[in-house]
């Protein structure tokens, strides 16, 4: 651990806290259709669309209807992405959209990508450059990052409207949200970003993979990848979506090619997400109430940061004789699975913020951290993708959360909890704790399988032991949080992984956000309480330690057991080593 890290998490720090106010309230003004600076030039365009595909923008939707609506557009686009991906080579163009001449993908990982890029995991069991043609990385996949990233922002600005509004059924038009969330947010934050990225050296083209001759040994040859990179790149992290076009991810130098992209890439994988904390207390007219919600992430987040910094700061306790110590020729701690151009600082504030959001992203391979690094960017997604979370889904998270909070303390001092003027009831609390209890459910129960199936399952790890427990473990709940790293011992591209990871993306998404809509329309009818004397004020720092409190709380309770099956027994373990 060092000065020049520590001064380098400030600096992100500092930047984003700087950015997420403007972009908070502009979002607000957004989502509410209200008059921005964009509107000449987006709302013709959002008329336009409109008036093609037939939505009335002017009819608003029961929470029922809402969820109908976002289902129904999910698996269509899911299904046209599965035929896209089965067909890329008989597609025509072939010498401009699939130079490479990628032959169609099989079935079972067909299937499981669609999945995945439809619920914002971006889980890949494949390798990209060799598998996917630049159409499909263009009209399939970069779609569904700009989409479901929407789609969770609509999801989160209905439980706003919820929490707001009185008296009323409604929550507002899926497709009026959701369009306005790219058009006048997700496309144009993207194209001044993939801009950005290209000047830093990141490739955007549509020409073959060139072959080179390496100087070492010219009668052979070497491919090298390239691409429509940039604008990829650009929406991945925009929308934490994660993922990459290359199999080394944000590794890889094209793309992730200098400090300043990698800069660029942590600061965009937060930057909705922590925005949208401002847009919540805009819209409810308790500004404090968001900053209350944005300190609380800040300080799961700070705490992750400087755990996993300090984890990897540490010298291998198995190496003897050998300096390890942080120094000007030397990273020092564990540069195992880490690039030397980010360091041990980088590479942590990375893994932190890919896992504390939805994003998956990785510039270093987690599954090469040390037994309590890697715990920790594990524990980061097993809170539920709450820390920022991914665009839209870590904001609803969270609040569920909330819901939970204001009822444990309603429960403290014995009267019926309140929450911005709404009366907390048993629906309410029913439905956050169905949100809470689907996510381990899956988590655990497939993991469960998979340690008991040699054939289905335990054929495909390359370690034994509680690092092989723990690769598994983290395959789940990657999944079932929508996350998409991997601790990447573990082979996924079989069928038993394609099919059951599949179906653990699509519980984790869509199981989780039907509860939260229907939350959102029992709290939308409620009329509104004045605050009295008892009431428990959720724009305080109490609030703040008590939500912080109930998230660690729950998560231990929940993954305690399973983490010492895993990466607390390796630590133990790698001790034990030490001392014999």
């Amino acid at each position: 651990m060092t000065t020049n890290g520590w001064l380098q998490f400030a600096l992100y720090f500092g930047v984003l806290i700087a950015l997420i106010r403007p972009l908070g309230i502009y979002m607000a003004r957004v989502l509410e259709g209200q008059k921005t600076f964009a509107d000449p030039l987006f709302r013709p365009l959002e008329k336009l669309i409109y008036r093609l595909s037939g939505v009335d923008a002017t009819k608003e939707m029961e929470w029922k209807q809402y969820s109908a609506a976002l289902l129904i557009f999910s698996f269509v686009g899911v299904a046209l992405t599965y035929a896209l991906e089965r067909m890329q080579n008989l597609l025509p163009m072939q010498s401009l959209f699939n130079p490479q001449h990628l032959p169609g993908v099989s079935q079972a990982l067909a299937w499981n990508t669609a999945v995945s890029f439809l619920t914002n995991t971006n889980w890949q069991a494949y390798v990209p450059e060799t598998t996917m043609s630049y159409l499909s990385q263009m009209l399939a996949l970069a779609y569904h990052n700009f989409t479901s990233a929407a789609v969770g922002t609509a999801v989160a600005i209905a439980l706003i409207r919820g929490i707001k509004r009185t008296g009323t059924k409604t929550l507002g038009n899926f497709w009026v949200d959701m369009t306005r969330t790219t058009l006048w947010v997700l496309l144009p934050i993207s194209i001044v970003y993939a801009v950005a990225l290209v000047a830093t050296g990141v490739p955007q083209n549509l020409n073959a993979y060139t072959t080179a001759h390496p100087l070492e040994t010219p009668a052979q040859t070497q491919t090298i990848a390239q691409g429509p990179v940039a604008s990829q790149e650009a929406i991945k992290m925009l929308g934490t979506n994660g993922g990459g076009f290359f199999n080394a991810n944000s590794a890889h130098p094209f793309e992730n090619p200098t400090p300043f992209s990698n800069f660029l890439q942590i600061l965009s994988i937060f930057l909705i997400p922590a925005a949208l904390t401002v847009t919540l207390g805009r819209l409810t007219g308790s500004p404090g109430h968001g900053w209350a919600v944005f300190a609380a992430m800040s300080t799961l987040f700070i705490a992750g940061f400087i755990s996993v910094y300090w984890a990897e700061s540490q010298p291998h306790p198995m190496l003897h004789g050998v300096a390890q110590q942080a120094g000007y020729q030397q990273s020092g701690g564990n540069m195992e699975g880490k690039e030397t151009r980010f360091g041990i600082s980088q590479s942590a504030l990375f893994a932190t913020i890919t896992t504390d959001a939805s994003c998956g992203a990785v510039n270093s391979m987690h599954d090469s951290f040390s037994p309590l690094g890697g715990m920790v960017v594990l524990i980061n997604i097993m809170m539920g993708e709450i820390v920022f979370g991914g665009v839209g889904a870590g904001l609803y998270g969270i609040l569920i959360f909330v819901i939970l909070s204001v009822f444990i303390a309603g429960l403290m001092v014995g009267r019926t909890p309140e929450y911005l003027g709404k009366k907390i009831g048993s629906f309410d609390v029913k439905m956050a704790m169905l949100y809470v209890l689907i996510f381990p459910i899956i988590i655990l129960g497939f993991t469960a399988i998979s340690v008991l199936s040699p054939q289905w399952a335990l054929s495909s790890l390359n370690n034994n032991g509680a690092h092989g427990f723990t690769e598994i473990l983290y395959a789940y709940t990657s999944a079932a949080g929508n996350n998409g790293s991997a601790f990447a011992g573990l082979t996924t591209n079989t069928d038993w992984f394609n099919y059951s990871l599949g179906f653990t993306m699509l519980a984790g998404r869509f199981l989780m956000l039907i509860p939260v809509l229907a939350l959102a329309g029992n709290l939308a009818q409620k009329k509104s309480v004045p605050p009295s004397p008892g009431t428990f004020p959720v724009n305080k720092p109490l609030f703040t330690v008590l939500l912080v409190g109930v998230i660690l709380i729950l998560s231990a309770l929940t993954f305690f057991p399973a983490l010492s099956l895993g990466p607390v027994l390796e630590h133990l373990q790698l001790q034990a080593g030490k001392l014999f």
